[in-house]
């Protein structure tokens, strides 16, 4: 049995870049909405059962799988097979400093659909590691009221700058200073030692102030809710959904 099985599979189109991109979902749950965006290398088995426990806290929770297998235990293997592929695409942004992944605009769309389709509020989204600063661009959509960073990893951290880099042009960059200095907080999970994060929470910290939520987790893990989950991560994530979408 594999752990999509009890999962509704659907789609979602937007564009990317003014193309017209097709993207498969998986949905669950029912409440108010959450989108989890799943890790490097893909829709793994970790990245399934922290969605498990979003459902089971009450929410309607939207996998969308951007890339990468799908069902499968977290591997280094699948990573050095997906990885060359995501290098290439221009979906996702890997280096480049001060710009948007173009995929967020699919992204924003998805959470504009589902906003529209449960009411409330609006919905929570969460990325993680190479997804991680995807959440923050889906605020420049109004629909997206409680953003989740969990352990953002690119740009990769190649020098200062990039590990320092929140991955938004500056359009967007100022939207989420509006949107933050409006109300909308913004929560950060990550691991103190992690140097796949950069310097980048500082630098959140010091763009949105007391509107940036900080939870570093002690050690030298990477995966906060997933592959190295702590409770106290899962418990944040969870506290702050609550807060923000009932």
């Amino acid at each position: 049995m594999g752990a999509l099985d009890s999962w509704t599979p659907g789609e979602h189109t937007a564009p990317i870049d003014g193309r017209a991109t097709t993207h498969p979902t998986y949905r669950k749950g029912t409440g108010p909405g959450v989108i989890v965006v799943h890790e490097m290398p893909g829709l793994t088995d970790g990245v399934i059962a922290f969605a498990e426990e979003v459902v089971a806290a009450g929410y309607t929770v939207v996998l969308p799988h951007l890339f990468g297998p799908k069902e499968r235990p977290f591997g280094v293997g699948d990573i050095l097979r997906t990885l060359p592929g995501v290098c290439i695409s221009r979906e996702f942004t890997k280096i480049a400093r001060h710009r948007t992944a173009p995929v967020a605009s699919w992204l924003r769309s998805l959470a504009a659909e589902l906003h529209a389709e449960l009411g409330g509020p609006g919905v929570g989204a969460l990325g993680m590691c190479f997804t991680g600063g995807y959440a923050l661009a889906m605020m420049v959509e109004d629909a997206t009221v409680a953003p989740v960073l969990c352990q953002p990893s690119t740009p990769f951290p190649i020098g200062r700058e990039r590990g320092a880099d929140v991955g938004l042009d500056a359009e967007d960059l100022d939207v989420v200073r509006r949107r933050a200095g409006a109300g909308c907080p913004v929560l950060g999970v990550r691991y103190r030692q992690d140097s796949a994060t950069g310097t980048r929470f500082d630098t959140l910290t010091r763009e949105l102030g007391e509107h940036f939520v900080r939870i570093e987790l002690e050690g030298k893990g990477h995966s906060t809710v997933t592959e190295h989950r702590q409770q106290r991560a899962v418990d944040a994530v969870l506290e702050f959904l609550s807060d923000r979408l009932r």
